[in-house]
């Protein structure tokens, strides 16, 4: 019999995994782009305006399938997430709307402006639209961020009986549940602190790693596409000059997404949510100076980690500071309320493995930029072309951590997924949606290649002059 909750989990976890392709792109490239746009407007030199018209066609491209599949995922709060909508939709819809209101409108009018005001505008305010697309881009993903991080820390809320206006504690509310569990269903999470809820514990530390993620993406796309055209010995002498900005840019945000945001976050996540980060290390016993799993094979049942390689003491430095700490194990917590192990585990540790990656291929990359080697090693420039999609990888893993981790919590400590689900949803028209969405997807990833593949083949010189004039 098909589970209406297992279906609902893979319809959301699908179309929010495939809309998240695009803002990572979207978020870095729209800072490359204004960088370029910087360059060219302070040094007038042409080659940064084709560049700049180059990439903002790409952008364009993907910011336009980022919005359209954006609108999917929001809908299913309402269709497939209704308990979940009734609990918490007075605060998580708040987010949500700014978004949209502060964000979206932002970078879509400046987007505009960008892509069809060139020598409409003055090249002042040509340039300043480039910076409100990116900072628009950014700003968006703030918002989405503070709703996604109230779930995992929520506060500025009281529980409040809609019936009987009672303000309930935590404790009452699950009592009422196993009491009353029809009166406890007139229970909603109520927003009272607008900022408290915005600035959670966890909001501004997963931004930073999230955004700085978005900005690897972007380098390694425009890196990619420059390493590309050089190959193809294609308007060679312009792609130097953007590979030139984005391996240098991507060597800056790659060391900063280990150092400080990644272990910030790290640190975050071992303060309010241990169960999780027990999880994400392969830590099953509470242990003093506990030791970092540089690599292992995790297992279930019963939990144990095989094949360990670890470190003594550096699991204790990154979460508290002191070797000697003690970390909470799995095993400190209720069985019920223990995330999944395997993929939780080996998604976060293939995510560090990737980051690793992009400050080698970028450090090596701008090593053989001062050597004035780059634009000859074959081999690092199709390595360039091949890694465009690892930061995008590198971002769905980061997700799966944090979502995975967080369960069995919809809404952390609050409420439960399975009681988040929309029972009168039949679970066949879910499965009927989830395979519809599956071929419209296909359908647009397919689409988005084609366009990307054939607006870079043309490359930046494809270009009219009118459209670069001084």
């Amino acid at each position: 019999m098909l589970d209406p909750v297992i279906l609902g989990r893979i319809q959301f976890a699908m179309t929010v995994g495939f809309h998240f392709l695009f803002p990572p792109i979207s978020i870095g490239l729209g800072w490359l782009i204004m960088i370029i746009e910087t360059l060219g407007w302070r040094k007038k030199e042409e080659a940064y305006v084709k560049l700049g018209k180059f990439f903002g066609k790409l952008f364009a491209l993907v910011f336009g399938v980022g919005v359209a599949t954006g609108i999917v995922m929001e809908f299913q709060f309402g269709t497939n997430w209704a308990e979940y909508s009734k609990f918490v939709g007075d605060i998580f819809g708040a987010p949500l709307a700014a978004e949209g209101i502060f964000a979206f409108f932002l970078e879509s009018v400046f987007l505009g402006v960008f892509l069809f005001g060139r020598n409409r505008v003055s090249k002042a305010f040509h340039w300043f639209s480039s910076l409100m697309v990116a900072f628009g881009a950014t700003l968006s993903a703030f918002w989405i961020i503070v709703a996604n991080s109230w779930q995992q820390t929520p506060t500025g809320f009281v529980l409040k009986n809609t019936k009987t206006g009672e303000v309930l504690s935590f404790e009452a509310f699950e009592a009422l549940k196993t009491i009353d569990p029809g009166m406890a269903k007139l229970v909603r999470a109520e927003l009272v602190d607008f900022w408290g809820a915005v600035f959670n514990p966890s909001t501004l530390v997963r931004y930073f790693h999230t955004v700085d993620a978005a900005l690897i993406s972007g380098a390694f796309f425009m890196a990619g596409v420059s390493a590309y055209l050089i190959l193809k010995n294609k308007d060679t002498e312009l792609m130097k000059k953007s590979l030139k900005v984005s391996v240098i840019f991507g060597l800056i945000v790659s060391l900063l997404e280990v150092f400080p945001f990644g272990h910030e976050h790290g640190r975050q996540v071992a303060k309010t949510q241990p169960e999780k980060f027990a999880a994400t290390q392969g830590l099953y016993t509470t242990t003093e100076s506990a030791p970092l799993a540089v690599f292992a094979f995790p297992t279930d049942s019963p939990p144990k980690l095989k094949a360990k390689i670890e470190i003594p003491g550096i699991l204790s430095w990154l979460a508290f500071g002191d070797m000697n700490a003690k970390v909470k194990g799995i095993n400190e917590f209720p069985k019920e309320n223990i995330p999944p192990l395997f993929i939780t585990f080996v998604s976060y540790h293939n995510m560090v493995a990737l980051g690793m990656y992009f400050i080698f291929i970028m450090g090596l990359s701008v090593f053989l930029l001062r050597k004035e080697k780059l634009y000859q090693n074959r081999k690092v420039l199709k390595a360039l072309v091949w890694s465009i999609p690892l930061p995008l990888i590198a971002c769905q893993l980061g997700w799966i951590a944090a979502e995975v981790g967080r369960q069995p919590w919809i809404v952390w400590k609050l409420m439960k997924t399975r009681d988040a689900i929309s029972f009168n949803v039949p679970a066949g028209e879910v499965l009927f949606s989830i395979i519809l969405f599956a071929i419209i997807d296909i359908l647009l990833l397919t689409a988005l290649i084609y366009f990307l593949k054939k607006e870079i083949n043309k490359g930046p010189n494809y270009v009219k002059a009118a459209e670069v004039e001084a």
